[in-house]
C-alpha cells in the first residue's frame, strides 16, 4: 500500500485493475513502468494527493491487476489496449477528463492515451522515455547494450519467461540495480522490492511483462509509424534522467517536439527510476505543471 491510499479492484472491460487512490481535487492518474508497479510512486504520490485526486492503477499484467494470456499479434499488451483500460477505469470512476503522468512503460501508455483519447486528457507528463518508434530508430551498439531488454523480452515465448523464471528475484534485483545511479537496491523500499519480486515469481505476470515488450517491438512500433506527423494536443512536460535511457538518444526533448507542439522539458540527476532515486526532482517538475491552470 502507498501511505494514506486505499486499494480497490475495478472492472475495466476484459480485465480487473488494482487501483490505489487518495486526495481530492482534479484527477491525476499515475502510470508505472517495468519491472515495477504502483509502489514506484510511493515517495511522491502522497505529496501529489495534497493537491489532486490521485489514482494509481497497476497496469494489466502488473502488480495485483489481472494478467491475461497474450495473443498472436500482441495487441493484448499493446499500449493502445492499456490506454483503453485507463479510459475504462475513468468511466468506472465517473471521470470525464484527467491529468496523466507516466514513467517508462506507463509513459508509453500515457502518450498513446493522448493520441487515442485526446478529449479526455487535461495535461500529459512523461518521465524517462521517448516514443517507441523513435527509440527503436535511435539504436546503435551502445544503446543496444544498455537497453538489451527490449530485444530479450520481445523474443518468442517461452524463452525469456524460462530464463527469468530460473531466478526471478535475482533478475529483478539485477535490473533495478543496473538501471539506477547507485548501482544498488538502496533507492527502493523493502515493500517495493518485495512487490516487484512477487509479480515476477508469478508465471502469469512474468509472461505478461514479456508480452508488454513483444507488443513494443511489433504492434506499438507499427502504431507509432502509422501516427508519424500526428500531434499531441494537450500541454506536455517531459522529465528525463541524466543517467537514463532517453539521454542516450542525444537530444530527447527535440524528439518529443515532433509529437507535441506544447512540450516543455528538463533533466534531473538520476538513473532510470527518478521517482525513487530523486523524488524531489519529480515533484519540482510536475507539481507546478499540473497545478497551473
Amino acid at each position: 500500500m502507498i501511505d494514506g491510499f486505499n486499494q480497490f479492484r475495478i472492472s475495466c472491460g476484459d480485465v480487473t485493475l488494482s487501483v490505489h487512490r487518495a486526495g481530492t481535487g482534479a484527477p491525476l492518474i499515475l502510470l508505472h513502468g517495468y519491472p515495477q508497479n504502483h509502489h514506484c510512486w510511493e515517495k511522491v504520490a502522497p505529496d501529489f494527493a495534497t493537491h489532486f485526486d490521485v489514482i494509481v492503477p497497476d497496469l494489466r499484467g502488473y502488480g495485483d491487476s489481472d494478467a491475461p494470456p497474450d495473443n498472436d499479434d500482441h495487441s493484448t499488451y499493446s499500449k493502445r489496449q492499456m490506454a483503453a483500460d485507463i479510459a475504462a477505469l475513468m468511466d468506472a470512476l465517473g471521470l470525464e477528463r484527467a491529468h496523466i503522468l507516466g514513467h517508462d512503460r506507463g509513459g508509453r501508455v500515457a502518450y498513446r492515451f493522448a493520441l487515442d483519447h485526446p478529449d479526455r486528457l487535461e495535461k500529459l507528463g512523461i518521465i524517462e522515455i521517448v516514443p517507441t518508434g523513435d527509440f527503436w530508430d535511435n539504436w546503435n551498439a551502445d544503446l543496444a547494450l544498455k537497453a538489451y531488454h527490449w530485444t530479450f523480452l520481445a523474443q518468442p515465448a517461452p524463452l525469456p519467461e524460462r530464463m527469468i523464471g530460473a531466478d526471478p528475484a535475482g533478475y529483478i534485483e539485477w535490473t533495478l540495480s543496473a538501471w539506477n545511479n547507485t548501482k544498488s537496491l538502496a533507492p527502493f523500499s523493502p515493500a517495493a522490492l518485495k512487490s516487484y519480486t512477487r509479480q515476477a515469481l508469478d508465471p502469469a505476470h512474468l509472461h505478461a511483462m514479456c508480452a508488454d515488450y513483444r507488443a513494443g517491438a511489433t504492434f506499438d512500433r507499427a502504431l507509432d509509424a502509422a501516427d508519424k506527423g500526428r500531434q499531441i494536443a494537450a500541454p506536455m512536460h517531459f522529465l528525463w534522467a541524466e543517467g537514463g535511457f532517453p539521454a542516450q538518444t542525444g537530444d530527447p526533448l527535440s524528439v518529443w517536439r515532433a509529437w507535441a507542439p506544447q512540450v516543455t522539458g528538463e533533466s534531473c540527476i538520476s538513473g532510470h527510476f527518478a521517482m525513487e532515486e530523486n523524488p524531489q526532482a519529480v515533484l519540482r517538475a510536475f507539481l507546478p505543471f499540473f497545478t497551473d491552470a
